[in-house]
């Protein structure tokens, strides 16, 4: 059955960011998903991820980075970043309460929208766990720059999603971050993977590709909540 969106404006402080929230009866949890630095919330990686979790029992609600809705190529500096992820928590969260629902509200983000996620919740945010859809570790080429110095104080439940074919993270040293974090965090390879899931010589569309993730996160989100 298919579950209808409801296109939104959040605030985030002076700016309004597109959203899209979308609802299942009896949701056991909601999902607020961020994109990736080079695509909007509407790319199908991130429709067909939603749609698949709206399926399996997840609300979920995509949003924009002022940069994205201002039509800018360069990704927004962490503090725009982080006040967007907590205007979208928060909108989240009141839509849940509107429906009678306490159910958790978790982040999640594709490569940049996973790691301001993260940088957000060190810094104070409130979230029942986070999923990392292609964790940026670090620049393609350039394994010395590690993006991980916050999370080692992040206690809540996290699931790392990654390529094994993933450039942006060297798989013995996301092994070794995600094994410092401690047992909160959960890596789970898929294999043949690259950034963007795809793997080589299956062919399958973008949508597709992010709907298969969606069981993996809906059954870790359950067993957390």
């Amino acid at each position: 059955m298919t579950v209808s969106e409801s296109a939104l404006t959040i605030a985030v402080g002076d700016v309004g960011v597109s959203a899209a929230y979308a609802r299942p009866e009896h949701a056991f949890a909601t999902l607020v998903v961020a994109h990736g630095a080079g695509s909007g919330m509407e790319h199908p990686f991130l429709t067909g991820f939603t749609r698949a979790l709206n399926g399996d029992g997840v609300a979920t609600l995509r949003f924009n980075f002022p940069y994205r809705e201002a039509g800018r190529k360069f990704p927004d500096r962490p503090p725009a970043a982080i006040a967007a992820w907590r205007a979208a928590m928060q909108e989240a969260t009141r839509r849940g309460t509107e429906h009678g629902d306490a159910g958790p509200v978790w982040a999640a983000g594709k490569s940049f929208g996973g790691r301001m996620a993260s940088m957000a919740v060190a810094e104070g945010m409130d979230s029942a766990g986070l999923v990392y859809l292609g964790y940026p570790l670090h620049p393609p080429g350039k394994p010395e720059k590690l993006r991980d110095e916050h999370l080692y104080g992040l206690t809540l439940p996290m699931l790392f999603l990654q390529g094994t074919r993933d450039t942006f993270a060297t798989p013995d040293l996301l092994e070794g971050v995600v094994s410092r974090i401690g047992p909160a965090a959960v890596l789970d390879w898929i294999d043949g993977g690259d950034h963007s899931f795809a793997v080589a010589g299956k062919k399958r569309d973008a949508a597709e590709i992010g709907a298969s993730l969606a069981p993996k996160v809906a059954e870790f989100m359950r067993s957390r909540s």
